[in-house]
Protein backbone atom coordinates (compact mmCIF):
# COMPACT_ATOMS: atom_id res chain seq x y z
CA UNK A 1 0.00 0.00 0.00
CA UNK A 2 1.34 3.74 -0.58
CA UNK A 3 1.27 5.85 2.04
CA UNK A 4 -0.81 9.27 1.20
CA UNK A 5 1.59 11.20 2.85
CA UNK A 6 5.05 9.90 1.01
CA UNK A 7 3.01 10.59 -2.81
CA UNK A 8 4.12 13.28 -4.65
CA UNK A 9 2.10 16.36 -4.79
CA UNK A 10 0.90 16.81 -8.12
CA UNK A 11 0.55 20.81 -7.75
CA UNK A 12 4.66 20.59 -6.89
CA UNK A 13 5.12 20.22 -10.67
CA UNK A 14 5.95 23.12 -12.55
CA UNK A 15 2.32 24.45 -14.19
CA UNK A 16 0.91 26.66 -16.84
CA UNK A 17 -1.52 28.52 -14.94
CA UNK A 18 0.64 28.29 -11.53
CA UNK A 19 3.36 31.35 -10.97
CA UNK A 20 6.66 30.00 -12.35
CA UNK A 21 8.73 30.16 -15.38
CA UNK A 22 6.07 28.36 -17.45
CA UNK A 23 3.63 30.69 -17.00
CA UNK A 24 5.80 33.43 -17.35
CA UNK A 25 7.13 31.92 -20.94
CA UNK A 26 3.14 31.30 -21.51
CA UNK A 27 2.34 35.31 -20.68
CA UNK A 28 4.99 36.24 -23.27
CA UNK A 29 3.37 33.77 -25.75
CA UNK A 30 -0.15 35.13 -25.25
CA UNK A 31 1.58 38.73 -26.00
CA UNK A 32 2.56 37.48 -29.39
CA UNK A 33 -0.43 36.00 -29.96
CA UNK A 34 -2.57 38.84 -29.39
CA UNK A 35 -1.61 40.06 -32.96
CA UNK A 36 -3.54 37.44 -34.58
CA UNK A 37 -6.13 36.64 -31.40
CA UNK A 38 -6.52 40.42 -29.29
CA UNK A 39 -7.93 39.22 -26.37
CA UNK A 40 -5.16 36.41 -25.79
CA UNK A 41 -2.90 39.74 -24.74
CA UNK A 42 -5.55 41.07 -21.73
CA UNK A 43 -5.42 36.73 -21.06
CA UNK A 44 -1.65 37.10 -20.46
CA UNK A 45 -2.07 40.27 -18.45
CA UNK A 46 -4.45 38.86 -16.12
CA UNK A 47 -1.90 35.95 -15.39
CA UNK A 48 1.00 38.12 -15.40
CA UNK A 49 -1.19 40.19 -12.87
CA UNK A 50 -2.88 37.20 -11.16
CA UNK A 51 1.11 35.75 -10.25
CA UNK A 52 3.23 38.77 -9.50
CA UNK A 53 4.05 38.25 -6.06
CA UNK A 54 4.05 35.09 -5.76
CA UNK A 55 6.76 33.24 -7.27
CA UNK A 56 9.45 35.35 -5.75
CA UNK A 57 13.39 35.94 -7.15
CA UNK A 58 13.93 36.48 -10.97
CA UNK A 59 10.43 35.73 -11.65
CA UNK A 60 8.70 38.73 -10.33
CA UNK A 61 10.64 40.66 -12.37
CA UNK A 62 9.61 38.93 -15.69
CA UNK A 63 5.74 39.53 -14.46
CA UNK A 64 6.48 43.32 -13.75
CA UNK A 65 8.66 43.60 -17.21
CA UNK A 66 5.11 41.77 -18.88
CA UNK A 67 2.24 44.29 -17.12
CA UNK A 68 4.01 47.34 -17.92
CA UNK A 69 4.67 45.87 -21.79
CA UNK A 70 0.89 45.58 -22.11
CA UNK A 71 0.26 48.83 -20.72
CA UNK A 72 3.13 50.52 -22.39
CA UNK A 73 2.08 49.22 -25.89
CA UNK A 74 -1.49 50.23 -25.42
CA UNK A 75 -0.64 53.69 -24.87
CA UNK A 76 1.64 53.20 -27.91
CA UNK A 77 -1.13 51.89 -29.77
CA UNK A 78 -3.24 54.62 -28.77
CA UNK A 79 -0.91 57.70 -29.73
CA UNK A 80 -0.33 55.78 -33.31
CA UNK A 81 -4.47 55.74 -33.68
CA UNK A 82 -5.03 59.52 -32.84
CA UNK A 83 -1.67 60.51 -35.54
CA UNK A 84 -2.75 57.75 -37.58
CA UNK A 85 -4.42 60.62 -39.37
CA UNK A 86 -1.25 61.83 -40.14
CA UNK A 87 1.16 59.30 -41.89
CA UNK A 88 3.34 59.80 -38.58
CA UNK A 89 0.51 57.19 -36.87
CA UNK A 90 1.21 54.33 -39.11
CA UNK A 91 4.81 54.27 -38.47
CA UNK A 92 4.22 54.53 -34.74
CA UNK A 93 2.23 51.85 -34.99
CA UNK A 94 4.72 49.91 -36.62
CA UNK A 95 7.58 50.59 -34.70
CA UNK A 96 4.89 49.48 -31.54
CA UNK A 97 4.50 46.28 -33.21
CA UNK A 98 8.39 45.68 -33.64
CA UNK A 99 8.88 47.03 -30.07
CA UNK A 100 6.53 44.27 -28.73
CA UNK A 101 7.88 41.74 -30.14
CA UNK A 102 11.19 42.44 -29.28
CA UNK A 103 10.30 42.77 -25.88
CA UNK A 104 8.54 39.18 -25.74
CA UNK A 105 11.04 37.33 -27.27
CA UNK A 106 13.91 39.25 -24.86
CA UNK A 107 11.57 37.73 -21.88
CA UNK A 108 11.24 34.46 -23.24
CA UNK A 109 14.91 34.07 -24.23
CA UNK A 110 15.84 35.19 -20.58
CA UNK A 111 12.85 33.30 -18.77
CA UNK A 112 14.21 29.74 -20.58
CA UNK A 113 17.80 30.57 -19.23
CA UNK A 114 16.64 31.18 -15.72
CA UNK A 115 17.52 34.62 -15.77
CA UNK A 116 15.92 37.80 -14.04
CA UNK A 117 14.64 41.00 -16.44
CA UNK A 118 17.90 43.76 -15.65
CA UNK A 119 15.09 46.74 -15.73
CA UNK A 120 12.19 45.52 -15.49
CA UNK A 121 10.91 49.03 -14.87
CA UNK A 122 12.48 50.58 -18.32
CA UNK A 123 10.32 51.69 -21.40
CA UNK A 124 13.16 50.60 -23.47
CA UNK A 125 13.34 47.31 -24.80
Amino acid sequence: MSDPMMSPDPRKADSWLEPGKLNVQLVYALYLLSFLIGISGLIGLVFAYLNRGKAGGWIDSHYTYAIRTFWIALLYGLVSAILSLAFVGVLLAAATVVWVVARCIIGLQKATAGEPIAKPETWWV
